[in-house]
């Protein structure tokens, strides 16, 4: 019996921007009714990115409810997005750690009950 050697493929950084709904404990503010998240995540395809994705955020008792990918770097680079240095340094740690990085999270309010600023 041969044992077959597998060729590991290389990970790339995909962008995706995850909606999330309310749960209990899920460390949103006050009055929020969900929040978008910008992630940065390793995968070998972008299909993978987005189920480790949903997997970490579940287990981080956040709600998932919406998941648009917007490709790796060179997707992006491509459709000719400017991304910053701040945001590759983010992407570079998601790929040396084969992790998922929340870059930024944004609460959603309903307007009637949105606290006073």
């Amino acid at each position: 019996m041969t044992k077959t050697t597998k060729t590991k493929k290389p990970h790339k950084v995909y962008t995706l921007l995850v909606e999330v709904g309310r749960k209990d404990d899920d460390g949103l503010p006050d009055g929020a009714t969900g929040a978008a998240l910008v992630c940065y995540a390793s995968g070998v395809d972008e299909a993978e990115a987005v189920r480790e994705t949903v997997a970490i955020l579940k287990q981080a008792d956040l709600a998932p409810l919406d998941v648009s990918g917007y490709g790796s770097l060179d997707d992006r680079l491509a459709e000719g997005h400017d991304i910053p240095a701040e945001e590759r340094k983010l992407m570079g740690r998601a790929l040396a750690e084969n992790s998922v990085i929340v870059a930024q999270m944004t609460p959603f309010f309903d307007d009637e009950k949105r606290p006073l600023q």
